[in-house]
């Protein structure tokens, strides 16, 4: 046991003290009443009556004193309770549409959401292609999975270029409230090119609470609420999500191939340092519309590639 911490009185700290006097140190924490160095262990007492034994010796130093040793509480994690709208246990087996979506975190690009139908019957054939959480998949084997599942199950993909996401953020529309439109329309596409199939639930990769979500869409006409779920990492619970997140990322990375092609560069994803000099250049290279065409405008990464090419011209 390196450490032990015993709970002492005033008077016994005290004791404690005088009969280590001559190992005392100069020097105390702040709080604490005294420290001494012995040859194998460190005492410091403290105000609050904890005496602190540290190092080989501290077991054996401790039960020298009175006093009773001091068991830390263990911190009791509060278990949020699932929602109402949580996914069944058995979900991962039944015929559900999934939804997700990428490029939310990305400075570059748009944002696309999909949203698949994935049916019992498919369940295995889906798991052949290789679809699982799109997190654990490069790029090439999302291009390669993502040829094979547009032909294998009914999707609706939705790709909100970057133009048409800097005019709704002007207008006070929340990034959640823009997703949480995407989800709903693209669910409601495929529950349309499904009809007749037999669907047992219907499952959003969460990303904000339920009635959030809900109150984004109170003036969207045609609200899903009937058979919904919700649940974060929704990949890994049932395929049809995963199908959706490797069908959202296809789709980003053809447009970001786009933007690269547009621009005659390689436009970095994310929004780290090198996105903002990336942005930087392609500003003087092409203007501030760029960040209109290009960009989520309202990303930190915009004024700081401001400052980089003030600096530049400076």
């Amino acid at each position: 046991m390196s450490h032990v911490v015993k709970k002492m009185t005033n008077a016994e700290i005290l004791e404690m003290k005088k009969e280590l006097t001559s190992v005392l140190s100069a020097k105390t924490p702040p709080g604490a009443v005294f420290s001494a160095k012995l040859s194998d262990c460190t005492v410091t007492a403290y105000q609050s009556g904890k005496v602190l034994f540290q190092g080989k010796g501290a077991e054996a130093a401790s039960q020298k004193y009175s006093g009773e040793v001091s068991v830390p509480k263990a911190k009791s994690k509060t278990v949020k309770p699932p929602h109402q709208y949580a996914p069944p246990q058995n979900a991962a087996e039944l015929s559900m549409i999934g939804s997700d979506e990428v490029g939310t975190g990305d400075y570059f690009g748009p944002m696309t959401v999909a949203a698949a139908y994935v049916s019992r019957g498919n369940l295995e054939l889906v798991k052949e292609l290789g679809v699982k959480d799109s997190k654990h998949l490069n790029d090439k084997q999302i291009i390669q999975i993502a040829k094979e599942l547009i032909h294998t199950v009914p999707y609706s993909l939705l790709v909100l270029n970057n133009e048409k996401y800097n005019e709704l953020q002007q207008k006070g529309m929340t990034q959640g409230k823009i997703k949480a439109i995407l989800h709903n329309r693209a669910l409601q596409n495929v529950k349309a090119k499904i009809e007749g199939e037999e669907i047992e639930g219907i499952l959003v990769d969460q990303f904000c609470e339920p009635g959030v979500y809900f109150n984004y869409l109170t003036r969207e006409k045609n609200l899903l609420k009937e058979g919904l779920y919700f649940a974060t990492k929704g990949e890994s619970i049932h395929l049809a999500v995963a199908a959706a997140s490797i069908l959202a990322r296809y789709s980003f990375l053809k447009e970001m191939d786009k933007l690269g092609h547009r621009f005659n560069t390689v436009i970095p994803k994310g929004a780290g340092p090198h996105v903002d000099v990336k942005a930087a250049e392609l500003v003087e290279k092409y203007g501030e519309t760029v960040f209109d065409t290009a960009t989520k405008k309202h990303f930190a990464n915009t004024q700081k590639a401001l400052k980089l090419l003030s600096k530049k011209r400076s």
